[in-house]
């Protein structure tokens, strides 16, 4: 069954030649989506050979993006990865072992299926995987960080992100295998990427909020709301034992809370005076 491995990408130069190591020997293509890189991202791309098809599209918002790399893939299974993610060694065997079978999918051993209410054999059509989070280099067990579990791997008439500005998701009907191999994350090395990420999101977030009827200025949502964020991942989902860079990381996660709802007061405000 031929695996499609779906990436979009925009000066990914840093990430992509790990992302695409880690499924050279697992994809039969590699969909390479790019929105206008100024940096060495195609050159990279290019000396993983022939299996790299590489398309170039204006961006469209992420899970649009997403879905025009899924349209142009042509196998059966559809892997999608973002460029700063990594398929671990295990998780690539799971994969092996699962599409390898002429018939449906199977489970790998040690993998775990949901079933369906009524008991029900339905054919699988996606399979999740837990996510190991990086931030500062050090992985972040803890906090709500850990397993952060992703469905990535679908049958391709099934797969589509949801249409959302930020946090899409793919959405699917019927079981879920899940896999214990990870996708590893290395999305913050510095601390500098991180805010600069948590600006962008908070952003994208207040207007898919404002978008969808909320507004109004709450010292609850400014103050309250963040704090308690804190203190819950923080101490109560034991984040404080992933040291330094756990406490950082917590800390300035309840900062993008207090900028997102900030960010809603601000664009709601405009959108009624507009002068």
């Amino acid at each position: 069954m031929p695996l499609s491995v779906v990436i979009i990408t925009r000066n990914e130069e840093a990430n992509i030649a790990r992302t695409l190591a880690s499924v050279a020997d697992l994809a039969d293509e590699v969909i390479l989506l790019d929105s206008g890189s100024t940096d060495h991202t195609l050159e990279v791309a290019k000396t993983f050979g022939p299996k790299i098809k590489i398309f170039t599209e204006e961006w469209k918002g992420f899970a649009r993006q997403k879905n025009s790399a899924i349209a142009k893939a042509t196998g059966d299974w559809i892997l999608s990865l973002d460029a700063d993610e990594e398929v671990s060694p295990l998780l690539a065997r799971e994969i092996k072992e699962a599409l390898q079978t002429k018939q449906e999918p199977g489970v790998p051993s040690g993998a775990k299926q949901t079933v369906a209410r009524d008991g029900a054999t339905t054919p699988r059509v996606a399979f999740s995987m837990p996510r190991k989070n990086f931030f500062l280099g050090r992985w972040i067990k803890r906090g709500g960080f850990y397993p952060d579990r992703k469905i990535r791997l679908v049958k391709k008439e099934f797969a589509v992100f949801e249409d959302r500005a930020v946090h899409e998701d793919m959405k699917v009907n019927g079981p879920v295998v899940q896999f214990r191999g990870a996708l590893l994350h290395h999305a913050y090395p510095t601390l500098t990427g991180y805010i600069e990420h948590m600006n962008r999101y908070s952003s994208l977030s207040a207007e898919m909020a404002v978008s969808s009827g909320r507004r109004g200025f709450s010292v609850f949502n400014l103050i309250v709301r963040p704090s308690a964020t804190f203190i819950y991942n923080y101490f109560f989902r034991l984040g404080f034992l992933d040291g330094r860079e756990g406490l950082l990381l917590h800390r300035y996660h309840c900062m993008y809370v207090s900028w997102k709802y900030a960010k809603i007061w601000e664009l709601s405000r405009k959108s009624t005076h507009p002068f």
